[in-house]
């Protein structure tokens, strides 16, 4: 007998998945069932969303403009923190999961619903990253993972597909997909199709943001980006709105085939998988962002904020951005942004992104301290007692070591004259 739930708001995208969950949590708890629908920059991906989940069976559907709260509260301090997860993926998929929960249990608070249930299979991140912010932000909540139920019989996409056909749910967008994909403002993942074998080379009909590097223009472009205390404020000298910043890089990198990669990835759930990511906006404000802080930051803050980001990544991956520790590291890598203030300039040629230029009034770059040519800034006989004092440990071992190898010889020709 199913748990007596009255009430539940599903974390709903209209794609084949959670098209028959919808229909599937009606029959089985016997409820009202609420849709939820974030808009986080998917393009026309929630176009005649809401009656497509009517249709399905909801008693409502909520969609919600969280774009500028993804931009302002999610990617830039990601941004800030320097973040990488495997030194390749920039976390699109896993920022993302837990704004869509945030405001998946306001939704459920505000329509009086004592469950939320989520589309994620038993096999990715996504269960942990919907779940565990759940359990952070309201812990009274019942939650509902289909795919984790026993009872569950629509794990096949022909057993989904013969579900939906007989309660006449629209998915006919939904089939006609090969990979299975993720998008929002930051990125776009792909799975599926010919990336489920390692050996296999990604085709270029997967690309949706970008375009591959041998059809990107034969020109390089160049833009400008300005930040303040580590958050990009503007382009090429004018103010913008993080959102408007990142919509004119995804259009520009993605003309320029920036920042696509082909991942072999270890899951939290302990196996391996592949993905292909397209973040062509995001990638030019990573290689912008770090340049900034190369000139901005003293050696010990920048090799222990690259320490915290290792950190930082695993946390957003593994869905604890709720957590006390995430927290906590914003409060430090707050603190290591207040310089970080200045311009970029980068330079995009097909597929390759590279900072050219950098400039900040709290540069710790010193032209003359670094030229070649000795100045009364820098007396190079002070690095004598330096290097002895910086040595003197591995002096000192080296000394031991002579010693011991030496008796070793004694201690040999000893016994060879017995």
């Amino acid at each position: 007998m199913a748990e007596q739930v009255k009430k539940i708001v599903l974390a709903y995208s209209g794609g084949l998945d959670t098209s028959v969950i919808l229909p599937w949590l009606k029959e089985k708890y016997n409820c009202e069932v609420i849709a939820f629908a974030a808009e986080l920059g998917q393009g026309d991906e929630l176009k005649a969303i809401r009656k497509k989940a009517l249709q399905s069976g909801a008693s409502e559907c909520v969609v919600r403009d969280l774009r500028e709260e993804f931009v302002n509260d999610f990617l830039w301090p990601m941004l800030k923190s320097g973040a990488v997860y495997e030194r390749k993926y920039l976390l699109g998929t896993s920022i993302a999961r837990p704004l869509i929960a945030k405001e998946q249990v306001r939704v459920a608070h505000e329509y009086g619903a004592d469950a939320v249930a989520h589309g994620a299979t038993g096999k990715g991140n996504d269960q942990v990253r919907f779940e565990l912010t759940y359990m952070a932000l309201d812990p009274t909540l019942k939650i509902i993972a289909p795919w984790k139920d026993p009872s569950f019989e629509l794990t096949s996409r022909e057993a989904a597909i013969e579900y939906a056909k007989a309660r006449k749910i629209p998915i006919e967008q939904s089939v006609k997909k090969i990979y299975s994909r993720d998008r929002n403002f930051w990125h776009i993942s792909h799975e599926g199709a010919e990336l489920e074998s390692t050996w296999n080379e990604p085709q270029d009909r997967m690309l949706v943001m970008s375009v591959p590097p041998e059809k990107a223009p034969n020109r390089p472009a160049y833009v400008e980006i300005d930040f303040e205390q580590g958050v990009p404020v503007g382009l090429n000298g004018k103010k913008l709105s993080g959102v408007e910043i990142l919509s004119r890089l995804n259009e520009l990198g993605g003309k320029h085939a920036i920042g696509t990669v082909d991942l072999i990835e270890n899951r939290l759930v302990g196996m391996k998988s592949r993905g292909v990511y397209e973040t062509p906006g995001g990638t030019i404000l990573y290689e912008a962002h770090n340049a900034l802080e190369m000139i901005c930051l003293d050696r010990d803050t920048l090799h222990y904020k690259q320490e915290v980001a290792l950190r930082y990544a695993e946390l957003v991956y593994y869905g604890q951005w709720y957590s006390t520790l995430r927290q906590a590291l914003d409060s430090f890598i707050n603190v290591t942004q207040q310089k970080v203030t200045g311009t970029a300039r980068v330079k995009l040629y097909k597929g390759n992104c590279r900072v050219v230029g950098v400039k900040s009034p709290f540069s710790l770059y010193m032209a003359d301290l670094a030229s070649f040519k000795m100045g009364a800034e820098y007396n190079p006989q002070d690095a004598n007692g330096f290097i002895r004092l910086f040595g003197l440990p591995m002096k000192v071992a080296g000394a031991v070591e002579r010693q011991t190898a030496g008796r070793k010889r004694a201690a040999k020709k000893a016994s060879r004259r017995k």
